[in-house]
This record gives structure tokens, C-alpha cells and sequence, in this order.
């Protein structure tokens, strides 16, 4: 049996992506104990092991973290190494206390604490936070085993360029933001497809033609429009919301015409395999040598033990901005659309993470949990 050695912190923070570290920061700032916990070796680690291609969605002048500006010009888009080169800096530069190599392997409660139990090592706290986000798992269809064993497949959590595929023909199934990207990068020299349905697309700007108002006042023009009137609060950010869950994210940075000039293309859903291929929605049977899951990650919050806790039918925690009702002291951040549409993004994590820290630090001060 393994003896874990424990320790109490006031406030643990799990997970440290952008929301850990931006709720560390303001954390720090007041004097309580706490500790954020990653299970990486490097902090930023989640941004290095995506594809090499890969940058970011939204320009360098609206993907700061409190406290510190990305060191790029404003309408630079930076690559995932520069972004995961940001957060570990972030982190030196704070001194925030980040445990690296440490995966939480639960979360129950004991009494008034929390009792975390990772490795051999037991923390107990008052609070907890839990920044992991909502991509556990690679969401792959059930159906995926039935291809043929001659078609590699994939999901595109494990791309990282074409030089890893076997030559030939490519289908890239899930037409969001990844699986867009991919596709295009796959088709400069391969016949793709993209299957699935168009999830429509935000007003397309280059690096040299960005519209001004978007980085005025540090950006708080975009951000309000953004992370304040797209909100869980408003009529149309509820719309928006609902929209995403059932037919995924709006292409950023690419459009429909970026991928027809690419020649790729577009195809229904697959709805299953036919002869150990792909089958589409219309009956097509594709014969491709690479299928590219590009759809999505389920989340997985089964490690967390508490009796306050319910989840949607999805996995997903059930939570008032951020805030579990029913069990007092925990908290989650980084979730979509935890409030605004942006909540799951760097440029709008942190109207979240405010708002949950001056909660844990009013509660704290007063000697309560929650």
C-alpha cells in the first residue's frame, strides 16, 4: 500500500493552462496559501504537444494574461510554441507555485476540506479550483475501429504535420477551427475532404488590416462586446450558446472560400463505415488512405467525489459562473461559454477568473469556504 504524504494548502488550484496560472495571479496578490497543480513537465506543455502548424486564433494584443503583455505586436498571430513560451514565463515572472508532473487522481471531501489524492502525495484545502477545462478525451466516433486496418486514423490531438500520414487520399472528419486548418494544410499536395456541417465563420481580417477599435483601450471595446454583452445573461449570448452545442464553433481566420481555393472538398457528416470505409450521410463510400477525427474532446469530471456536484448528460459540471451551488468551496474555470462566449478563450478567461477570485478572497477573509 502507498504512503502518501500530506499537506494543507488554504486554495488549490487544478490545472495550469492559461486559467490556472491568470486565477494564480490574483491569488497571489493576497495573503493565503495555495498551490497550482499540473501534470505536465514544462508549464504551457498543453499548447507545445498540438500540430507544428498550429497558431492562435486571436491576435498577440488580445491574448495577454493579467499583469503581462504578450511580447508581440498587437495584430501578430503567435504560434503555440510562442504561446506556450508566454505561460511559462508568465509563471516564472509571478513566482507562481506550480507543481509540475502531478495529475490529481481525485477529489473528495472530508469533513469541512477537500482531499486531493496524486501520486503518493495527499493535499487537504479549504478550496478548490478546477482549470483543467472541458478536453479530456478524444470525442472518436464508436464506429472508428470498423475501418479497415489499411487506413490510418487518427485523432487530430495526435497530428502534428503531414509527414507523419502515409501518402494518399485524406479525409478530415469535423469541420470546425481544427479540422478546417488541417485540411488545408493536408491539401497542398493530397486530395482531402472535410466532412461535416458548415458552422459558419467570423468577418475574416489579415495581420496588416485588422480594424483599430479592436485593440482600443487595451482592447476593451472587443472585450465588452465579447466576454460582456455574448453572455449567458443576454438573449443573444444564449443563442449563441445553444447554437455552438449543437453544430460547433464558427470558423476563425478561415472561411468557406479559404477552403474551396485550398480544393478541398466538402462533404456530409459520416455516419458510419461501409466495407471497412468511411461512409457519408448520403450513402457515398469514400475510399481515402487517412481518416483525421477532427471531433472534439468529451470531458471527464468522473475523478471528482463530491456530493454537491451533478453534471449535464455530457459530462459537463453544473455550475453558476463558475461556482458549484452545492459544494461550498469548489470552483471551476476555463469552461466554454462558462459565461460569455469567449470563457474558454485566453481573451476572455480572465472577466472569469476576477470574478471568481474576489469570491474565494471576500469568503476567505472571512474565514468561510464559500
Amino acid at each position: 500500500m502507498t504512503t502518501r504524504a500530506t499537506q494543507h494548502v488554504e486554495t488549490v488550484v487544478i490545472g495550469g493552462g492559461q486559467a490556472g496560472l491568470a486565477m494564480g495571479y490574483y491569488l497571489a496578490q493576497h495573503d493565503h496559501s495555495f498551490v497550482i497543480l499540473d501534470a505536465g513537465s514544462r508549464v504551457g506543455d498543453a499548447w507545445r504537444d498540438r500540430w507544428d502548424s498550429l497558431r492562435l486564433f486571436i491576435p498577440a494584443g488580445l491574448s495577454s494574461l493579467p499583469g503581462m503583455p504578450f511580447p508581440a505586436g498587437n495584430a501578430y498571430f503567435p504560434t503555440k510554441d510562442e504561446m506556450a513560451d508566454y505561460l511559462e514565463s508568465y509563471a516564472d515572472q509571478f513566482d507562481l507555485p506550480v507543481q509540475l508532473d502531478t495529475r490529481v487522481e481525485s477529489l473528495t471531501r472530508n469533513g469541512d476540506r477537500y482531499v486531493l489524492d496524486a501520486d503518493t502525495q495527499r493535499i487537504t484545502a479549504d478550496r478548490v479550483v478546477v482549470a483543467t477545462g472541458p478536453y479530456h478525451y478524444p470525442n472518436i466516433p464508436g464506429f472508428a475501429p470498423k475501418l479497415a486496418p489499411s487506413i490510418t486514423h487518427l485523432h487530430s490531438s495526435e497530428y502534428r504535420n503531414p509527414d507523419q500520414l502515409p501518402e494518399g487520399d485524406v479525409l478530415v472528419v469535423g469541420a470546425g477551427n481544427s479540422g478546417a486548418e488541417i485540411a488545408i494544410e493536408l491539401a497542398v499536395d493530397r486530395r482531402v475532404w472535410l466532412s461535416g456541417p458548415d458552422t459558419g465563420h467570423l468577418p475574416k481580417w489579415d495581420a496588416d488590416d485588422l480594424p483599430r477599435w479592436l485593440f482600443w483601450f487595451d482592447g476593451r471595446i472587443f472585450r465588452w462586446l465579447f466576454s460582456d454583452l455574448l453572455t449567458v445573461d443576454t438573449w443573444l449570448g444564449r443563442k449563441l450558446k445553444a447554437r455552438g452545442q449543437k453544430g460547433g464553433d464558427p470558423l476563425i481566420r478561415l472561411t468557406p472560400d479559404d477552403l474551396e481555393q485550398a480544393g478541398v472538398e466538402r462533404v456530409p457528416r459520416v455516419e458510419g463505415v461501409v466495407d471497412g470505409a468511411p461512409r457519408l450521410d448520403d450513402g457515398r463510400r469514400l475510399d481515402v488512405d487517412t481518416v483525421i477525427w477532427a471531433t472534439g474532446f468529451r470531458p471527464d469530471f468522473s475523478w471528482i467525489e463530491v456530493p454537491g456536484l451533478s453534471c449535464e448528460a455530457d459530462g459537463s459540471p453544473i455550475h453558476d459562473r463558475g461556482v458549484v451551488e452545492d459544494e461550498p468551496g469548489l470552483y471551476f474555470l476555463g469552461l466554454p461559454f462558462q459565461r460569455s462566449l469567449l470563457s474558454a478563450t485566453l481573451v476572455g478567461v480572465g472577466a472569469d477568473v476576477r470574478y471568481l477570485a474576489a469570491r474565494i478572497r471576500t469568503r476567505a477573509d472571512a474565514g468561510e469556504t464559500e
